[in-house]
C-alpha cells in the first residue's frame, strides 16, 4: 500500500487507511479458508496497534493465520515499511457463516 494518498492532514500515514488495509488482508485470508468449507465470512473484531508513523514509501502487509476453525478464524497482520520496520500489528477475527 502506498503511503502517498493515504495520509492525514499532517502528512503522516492515516491510521484508518492502515486499518482498512489490514482488515482487507485478514478478511481475504478468512474468505479463502471459508470457501473450503462452503461458507462465507463476516468480521467480528479488529484490533490494531500502531508502532510507528510513515510519511512516504510503500508498505507491505503479511497476514498469518492464528486459528482456522469451522466457525471462527483469527489472523495476525503485520505491516512493515520498505526498511522492514514494523509500522503496525493487527489481529482480525472473522465468523464463518452459511451463505444466503
Amino acid at each position: 500500500m502506498p503511503v502517498a494518498g493515504n495520509t492525514q492532514s499532517l502528512g503522516r500515514l492515516h491510521g484508518g487507511a492502515t486499518a482498512a488495509f489490514t482488515e482487507a488482508l485478514g478478511s481475504w485470508c478468512a474468505l479463502i479458508h471459508a470457501s473450503t468449507l462452503d461458507k462465507v465470512c463476516a468480521g467480528v473484531d479488529l484490533n490494531i496497534t500502531h508502532h510507528r508513523g510513515a510519511t512516504d514509501g510503500l508498505l507491505t502487509g503479511t497476514a498469518t493465520p492464528v486459528h482456522l476453525g469451522r466457525t471462527i478464524t483469527s489472523h495476525e497482520i503485520v505491516v512493515t515499511d520498505e526498511q522492514g520496520r514494523r509500522i503496525c500489528t493487527a489481529r482480525i477475527t472473522n465468523q464463518l457463516i452459511e451463505p444466503r
